[in-house]
C-alpha cells in the first residue's frame, strides 16, 4: 500500500513573501555585496518546482575578497576575552529566537521541510549558540606547573585564524550554527559557503545579525562547490577548512587542503544500522523508527535507515514498522501541523533516490510499502520499507539519503556486529534490547561515532557529534568542537636562574 497523493493546499497562504527573503547577494566585510560576475543560481521550491529566488554564483575572486576581510578582522576578534565573545554569542541566540517564526517559514519554503522540522532546527540553532556562549567561559586545560626542574609550563589555547566552512543542503541554518558558534567562540573569523540549493536562511541570518557582528568576522559567499568551495579549501590564507557534506565532497576538500597543510574538519555521510535483538520492545522500536527513519524526509546522515533484526522476531517487527510507515503524512509544509514527510530537496536528488529504488526492485528486494515516486509537482517519494535485503546489497551499503528503510535479519550477536560494521561509513548506530549486558557490550563493538540504546536520533549540545571511517573526523557540538577550532601552545619559563 502506497499513499495515493501528496497532501497539498493550493489555496493556502504562501509561507513567505518577498519581504521575508534575504538580500540575494554575498555577505562580505559586514555588508551585502554584488558578485564579481552576472551569473546567478536559481533557488527552487522542491514542493512546487518554482523558482523562489536567484543568488549570485560566487567565483574564486569573491572567495578571495571574503578571505581578505576575514584575515583583516581576525587579530582584533582574537583579542576579545571569552566574556566578550560569550556575550556576542548570546546576542546572536537572542536574535535568532526573536525571528524564529520567520526563519522556520523560510527554511521550509527553501527545503520543503515540514514546519515541525524547521522549528526544531531553529530551536537547536538557538541552543547551539547558547551552549557555546557558556562553554567558551569554562574551558579547561592541563594545570600549570613544573614538569621539568626549574621550568614552569603553561598551556595556552589560541584561535587558528581564518576558517573556511562549507555547509550542506539538508540542514542549512542548523549546520551553519554548528560551525559558526564554536568557530567564533574560539576566537576565529570565517568564510562560509552555503549549499547553492538552500542558501536562504544562512543569508537571512547574516541580515538579521549584521549590527551585532564586527565587520569581517563572518562572511558568506554563495556558489558551487567546484568553484567557490574549491577555492576556499585551497586558499593559502585559510587556516582550516570545515565541511559537512557528502563523502565525495570530503575527499575533494581534503585533497585541496593538503597542498597548504591546513587543518581539515569533516562531517560526512552515514549508513546507520539499527540492531534489534529478540528481547527488544518491538512496538517502541517501530515507533522510534517512524521518526528516526523519516525525519527530514530521511535526508539525514544519521537516519535510522538500515534495520538488522533478529530472525526470530523479524516478521512481527516488519508488520509493526510497516503499519507505522503507512500512517506517515506526506505533504507540503503549508498543509498542517501533522505533516511529517516532505519532498526531496531537488530534482537531481529525487532522481538519485528513485534510481536506488528501481535497482533494488530489479535485484529482487521486496517492497513492503512505498517504493515509488508520488504524483507531482514536487519531488515527493512515498515512505518506503524494503525487505528481503541480502547481505551486501547496494541499498544496504550505500547512503540513499531519502525516505527509505531497509530490513535485514541476523541469527546471533556475532553476525549482528559483523554486518552492522560492514559498511564504509561510521557515523551513528542504535541498539535495541532490554538485556543489560547487550546494552553495554554491543555498542562497544560497533564502529560508529554515536551509538544510541533504545532510541535513535537524539542530540544534545553538550555531547560530541562526529564519525569514524568514511564519515570523516573532527567533532561538532560540545567542548570538543572548541578544541577542534583552536590550537595548543606550550610556554615554558626557566625560573631557576
Amino acid at each position: 500500500m502506497t499513499p495515493s497523493a501528496v497532501r497539498r493546499a493550493p489555496h493556502a497562504p504562501s509561507l513567505i513573501g518577498d519581504a521575508d527573503l534575504p538580500p540575494a547577494r554575498h555577505f562580505i566585510d559586514g555588508t551585502f555585496v554584488e558578485g564579481s560576475t552576472d551569473r546567478v543560481i536559481d533557488v527552487v521550491d522542491p514542493c512546487t518546482e518554482k523558482i523562489i529566488a536567484r543568488i549570485p554564483e560566487g567565483t574564486a575572486e569573491d572567495i578571495d575578497r571574503a578571505v581578505g576581510a576575514a584575515r583583516k578582522a581576525k587579530a582584533e576578534w582574537a583579542r576579545h576575552v571569552p566574556k566578550e565573545r560569550s556575550e556576542l554569542l548570546h546576542a546572536l541566540a537572542d536574535r535568532v529566537a526573536e525571528h524564529a517564526d520567520l526563519l522556520s517559514r523560510l527554511e521550509s519554503a527553501n527545503t520543503g521541510k515540514p514546519l515541525a522540522v524547521s522549528r526544531d532546527d531553529v530551536a537547536m540553532t538557538v541552543d547551539t549558540f547558547r551552549f557555546m556562549a557558556g562553554a567558551v567561559r569554562a574551558t579547561t586545560s592541563m594545570a600549570a606547573g613544573d614538569y621539568a626542574e626549574n621550568h614552569l609550563s603553561l598551556i595556552l589555547r589560541e584561535p587558528l585564524g581564518v576558517i573556511g566552512v562549507v555547509t550542506p543542503w539538508n540542514y542549512p541554518l542548523l549546520m551553519a550554527a554548528w560551525k559558526i558558534a564554536p568557530i567564533l567562540a574560539a576566537g576565529n573569523t570565517l568564510v562560509l559557503k552555503p549549499s547553492e540549493q538552500t542558501p536562504l536562511t544562512t543569508l537571512k541570518f547574516a541580515e538579521l545579525v549584521t549590527d551585532l557582528l564586527p565587520s569581517g568576522v563572518l562572511n558568506i559567499v554563495n556558489g558551487y562547490g567546484a568553484t567557490a568551495g574549491a577555492r576556499l579549501a585551497e586558499h593559502p590564507d585559510v587556516d582550516m577548512i570545515a565541511l559537512t557534506g557528502s563523502v565525495a565532497s570530503g575527499r575533494a576538500v581534503a585533497r585541496a587542503a593538503a597542498e597548504s597543510l591546513k587543518r581539515v574538519h569533516l562531517e560526512l555521510g552515514g549508513k546507520a544500522p539499527v540492531v534489534i535483538f529478540p528481547d527488544a520492545d518491538l512496538a517502541a522500536a517501530a515507533s522510534g523508527l517512524r521518526v528516526a527513519g523519516f525525519w527530514n524526509s530521511g535526508q539525514e546522515c544519521d537516519a535510522a535507515c538500515r534495520v538488522l533484526v533478529h530472525e526470530s522476531v523479524a516478521e512481527r517487527f516488519v508488520e509493526q514498522l510497516v503499519d507505522e510507515v503507512r500512517a506517515l503524512v506526506v505533504g507540503e509544509p503549508t498543509c498542517g501541523e501533522d505533516v511529517e514527510v516532505g519532498p526531496m530537496v531537488s530534482k537531481a536528488h529525487f532522481d538519485r533516490v528513485c534510481g536506488y529504488l528501481e535497482r533494488a526492485k530489479k535485484d529482487g528486494v521486496r517492497v513492503a510499502t512505498g517504493g515509488e515516486a508520488l504524483d507531482g509537482p514536487g519531488y515527493f517519494i512515498a515512505p518506503t520499507v524494503l525487505t528481503d535485503v541480502s547481505e551486501g546489497a547496494e541499498v544496504a551499503r550505500e547512503e540513499i539519503f531519502g525516505p527509505v528503510i531497509t530490513v535485514e535479519t541476523f541469527a546471533d550477536e556475532e553476525e549482528a556486529v559483523r554486518r552492522a560494521n560492514d559498511v564504509p561509513l561510521g557515523l551513528s548506530a542504535s541498539v535495541w534490547t532490554e538485556n543489560a549486558r547487550l546494552s553495554h557490550d554491543i555498542p562497544a563493538r560497533l564502529d560508529f561515532g554515536t551509538v544510541w540504546v533504545n532510541s535513535h536520533l537524539v542530540l544534545a549540545g553538550e555531547v560530541p557529534w562526529g564519525g569514524f571511517k568514511g564519515s570523516g573526523y573532527g567533532r561538532d557540538l560540545s567542548i570538543y568542537a572548541l578544541d577542534d577550532y583552536s590550537r595548543t601552545k606550550h610556554v615554558m619559563h626557566n625560573h631557576g636562574c
